[in-house]
């Protein structure tokens, strides 16, 4: 490992976030000068974010908490083309109006993460469509254009190997790294950037970028990417057999969420403490070193320390409390997943392979048979298999609610209304 002098590289490269920089030597002597503004792209295709982009996040909070200024680039104008970097098809065109909603959704994750403000470390959020928008098609082929080499951008990952497995990519998606770059030479001109940031599959894009930067305006801009995220067992970072694990709360509980990060597996967890939580590296070698039920407690710490950045201290707390309750007493957490149903449709009877998919504990009706006719399912934490059961009144408990629970560790509530 390179023997970083300054606090922002020494940082992450300690904490697991480096995989390649295109100067290191000069970056470095860099950051030791002042703040530097570094920017992340973010693409508006869904309207929240999801696990899959939360080391370029963390790596902005751990930007700014090092004392540099972050620049968080919302998609707006990149999005209407499509990135087809580590994609086999092309993405869906999305409507502006598609784009602007997911936008909305987006931007109040950023909050949690990083302070904004006009101060010279405060993040800024900004928009390409500003100016991406308004590039004019002639000028933008000469100005920008000739500065590409066809022959260099087909060697480019993201072109390459769609044309190796004979998979089309559109002359639209074909401009994005072209229109990545113009965003490097923009925001440097706009704010001062010196760096992009992004994760393995953009190493191409941003070098390009670099290099227009240079041969446009003689800037000497910086590249950084973040390792390709994976699991010990090799699983794609933030996919469930339930789906993709998303930031907004109105996406995925915080419960829900906290849970993810509490079924780590052993062998990551160590590597997640330091890339998702802002926890001393001496404090989670401690925590890491710790064998047989100790590794658990880790775990706990990581999904507390996690759901506390993305969704507050109150709500991480309260997963906690309800894994504990729901776990080592048997007893049902107020802060379980809760679905509302009419009590007119109770009273009436709801069979419970529908009552599993609409508390989202099964993907489908299909998937909620198969999970009851398996034996993988609970009502009230008894297990049945009778996936056509009525579920009704009659199995409210106590607290004027049904527990349904899928496997050991999946529960959800279902309460009269």
């Amino acid at each position: 490992m390179t023997a970083f002098k300054s606090d922002f590289l020494r940082t992450v490269s300690e904490r697991g976030f480096v995989h390649q920089i295109t100067d290191p030597e000069g970056l470095d002597a860099r950051a030791l000068q002042g703040p530097i503004p570094a920017y992340i792209g973010f693409d508006c295709t869904a309207d929240s974010l999801h696990v899959g982009s939360l080391v370029p996040i963390m790596l902005l909070r751990a930007l700014q908490r090092t004392g540099h200024k972050p620049i968080v680039l919302m998609g707006g104008g990149t999005t209407k083309v499509g990135d087809p970097s580590g994609k086999d098809e092309s993405r869906q065109l999305l409507s502006d109006a598609d784009i602007a909603r997911n936008m909305a959704g987006i931007k109040s994750i950023f909050t949690k993460f990083l302070t904004f403000g006009d101060g010279p470390t405060d993040a800024v959020m900004v928009n390409n469509a500003d100016w991406l928008d308004e590039l004019k098609y002639i000028p933008l082929l000469r100005d920008v254009g000739r500065h590409f080499s066809v022959n260099r951008m087909l060697t480019m990952d993201s072109v390459r190997m769609r044309l190796e497995r004979d998979q089309p990519l559109t002359f639209l998606e074909f401009n994005y790294m072209v229109l990545q770059s113009y965003d490097f030479v923009e925001l440097a001109k706009r704010h001062k950037c010196l760096l992009q940031m992004g994760g393995s599959d953009q190493w191409g894009n941003i070098v390009m970028g670099v290099d227009l930067g240079r041969r446009m305006n003689d800037l000497s801009l910086f590249g950084l990417t973040t390792p390709l995220m994976t699991t010990a067992s090799g699983a794609k970072m933030g996919k469930t057999a339930q789906g993709a694990v998303w930031l907004n709360a109105d996406r995925l509980s915080p419960y829900d969420y906290w849970q993810f990060w509490r079924n780590t597996e052993d062998a990551d967890v160590g590597r997640f403490l330091k890339l998702f939580t802002d926890l001393p590296l001496d404090e989670i070698r401690r925590l890491e070193s710790a064998g047989g039920a100790g590794i658990n407690d880790a775990k706990k710490v990581l999904a507390t320390e996690a759901t506390r950045l993305a969704h507050g201290e109150a709500a991480a707390l309260e997963a906690a409390e309800t894994a504990r309750r729901t776990f080592e007493e048997g007893t049902t957490g107020a802060g379980l997943p809760t679905v509302d149903v009419p009590r007119t449709e109770l009273e009436k009877g709801i069979q419970a392979f529908e009552l599993f998919r609409r508390t989202g504990l099964a993907a489908s009706n299909g998937e909620a048979r198969r999970l009851i006719k398996q034996n993988g399912a609970r009502l009230n934490d008894e297990a049945f298999s009778d996936e056509t059961r009525l579920i009704g009144v009659a199995d409210l408990g106590n607290g004027g609610a049904i527990k349904l629970s899928a496997g050991k560790k999946r529960h959800a509530l279902v309460k009269a209304v």
